[in-house]
């Protein structure tokens, strides 16, 4: 069977290329398993959670003193939450096919077995399911590790909470002596469920500590690094001798997805399959990975991960509105995960810890939020659309000078300075909502965050395969001024340019609407005041 780079459910070695995560699991295995801990892996959908559990499943069942007994509450209906019985047996039941399907040595006789599915008929509540529990360990003799996948689909059960609470009871009782229970519970979803409540009745009253809160911190990086990335470049190419340079593409990788794992694999599904098919050159470049880029960010593009993304950011306003002010404000918060609306955001993958500043996960998620809060815009009729002109356009070019000095005869017809703070709050919405229909299908912009020094930029646009940097800024004075430009000369040496732009709101009372070109060192600088 030949393999590809895989985009949905589970990852598995002979079927799909992959990143080596050895080193993550010898890491869980030997700092959290072998020491008895209980913890939860938390991550966002489609951060390689399923498939982590599924390789340590299998890294464990090689040892002969242990023994795996893994499930998932996905697709399993609300039926076994009915009552505590029928949970209970559900319990038993994954333990008796767990240990059927299981190669036991021969000291484990089939009448072990047998007795255990008896217990199918006599566990009637959670007191007899924790007596199974003990026994079954007790007359075992092994590590048993228990993983639950998808806990999420039931972290508001309230019986799933007690059952919880159950196996916290037992493990701190074999923390004090010689009580048999499960060696390591291993809890997978999105959610921490340490941060869950135990109700103790039926009311408002719940108790402070959490059902899980015996579970330790799990601090391994599941995203993947640069050098991660090479070990999958290195399967792909000694399986179809594919040629490329693998540390550049790994680490052009890793710049769009921070190493968000389906991101990296979809990116290199891009490539395979279409765009080293369409130009019948099977080698790999560097630029590849930003074509790939264009594809996934593309307002038409859609997947269930930017489903999920953009659902969290509808239903929730105040996460809406934060994101909105960081991607198109350049609002500067604090990586605090007590304020709840940033460890919202990062329990949902869409913000990470910057040096201690919240950011955005990663340029793929940014510039796909940074075009739709843009198509937004334009939808709800925010402004009025410029007409199309043939002026737009010199040649195979675009004619950007004429398409600044056009918004600014917009903003000077259509905003006055009662919209003051409005537009200094919104500024670049404005000029890229603007923007956009006129590049619309024949170009393209993005919101370059960071480039190579990390400093910010404001915008580029690529227009057949030429790119116009432009920097939007608010008027500061003479010094600020001159800062600006050496900033954006810097930005032009990255992309080897001498041409730049640069939109500049005034928000003094005798401003002028004017432009001029700007001779800066090497640099010619076309500056529109608006």
């Amino acid at each position: 069977m030949k393999k590809e780079f895989n985009d949905t459910g589970l990852c598995v070695p002979n079927m799909h290329y992959m990143v080596n995560t050895s080193k993550q699991i010898n890491e869980i295995f030997n700092n959290l398993i072998e020491r008895g801990k209980y913890f939860t892996i938390n991550r966002a959908r489609q951060f390689g959670k399923t498939t982590t559990i599924f390789l340590l499943s299998e890294y464990l069942k090689k040892k002969h003193d242990y023994f795996v007994i893994r499930t998932s509450f996905e697709g399993i209906g609300d039926e076994i939450f009915k009552d505590a019985e029928e949970f209970s047996k559900h319990i038993v039941e994954i333990m008796v096919e767990t240990l059927h399907a299981t190669s036991l040595p021969e000291s484990y006789d089939e009448k072990f077995t047998n007795e255990t599915f008896k217990h199918l008929k006599t566990v009637t509540s959670l007191k007899i399911l924790s007596r199974f529990i003990t026994e079954f360990n007790q007359k075992l003799n092994k590590k048993v590790v228990l993983i639950i996948d998808e806990v999420d689909k039931s972290s508001n059960n309230q019986l799933f909470l007690n059952f919880l609470g159950m196996l916290r009871d037992k493990y701190l009782l074999r923390n004090e002596g010689s009580y048999y229970t499960f060696h390591s519970v291993i809890l997978v979803g999105v959610q921490d469920i340490k941060t869950l409540k135990l109700k103790i009745r039926d009311g408002k009253e719940v108790k402070l500590n959490s059902p899980w809160n015996i579970a330790v911190d799990f601090e391994i990086d599941l995203s993947f690094k640069p050098d991660d990335i090479v070990t999958m470049l290195d399967d792909y190419t000694q399986d179809t001798g594919i040629k490329m340079d693998k540390k550049a593409i790994s680490e052009k990788l890793y710049y769009y997805t921070s190493g968000y794992p389906y991101l990296v694999s979809k990116l290199c599904k891009f490539i395979d399959e279409k765009i080293i098919t369409q130009r019948k050159a099977q080698n790999w470049y560097t630029d590849d990975v930003e074509i790939a880029y264009k594809l996934i960010t593309a307002p038409d593009y859609q997947t269930t991960l930017f489903d999920s993304l953009f659902k969290n950011l509808q239903g929730y306003e105040e996460l809406h509105k934060t994101v909105k002010y960081i991607v198109m404000g350049g609002l500067s918060l604090s990586y605090d995960t007590y304020d709840p609306i940033v460890n919202f955001g990062k329990i949902y993958g869409i913000f990470k810890n910057d040096n201690g500043i919240c950011k955005i996960h990663n340029r793929i998620f940014e510039q796909r939020i940074y075009s739709y809060f843009i198509t937004r815009t334009i939808r709800e009729n925010a402004l009025k659309q410029p007409n199309f002109h043939p002026d737009f356009y010199y040649k195979d070019e675009l004619n950007l000078k004429f398409i600044l000095q056009k918004f600014q005869q917009f903003m000077k017809e259509n905003y006055s300075y009662k919209d003051e703070k409005f537009i200094e709050r919104k500024g670049r919405l404005l000029f890229l909502s603007f923007l956009k229909p006129i590049i619309n299908q024949r170009g393209y912009e993005f919101k370059e965050p960071t480039v190579a020094d990390e400093r910010r930029m404001d915008i580029v646009i690529t227009f057949n395969q030429k790119r116009y940097v432009t920097e939007l800024k608010i008027w500061r004075g003479a010094e600020y001024h001159k800062t600006g430009l050496q900033q954006l000369s810097d930005y032009l040496d990255i992309y080897s340019l001498k041409n730049g732009y640069l939109l500049i709101y005034d928000f003094n009372k005798n401003k002028q609407y004017k432009d001029e070109i700007i001779k800066f060192k090497d640099k010619e600088i076309f500056a529109v005041w608006v």
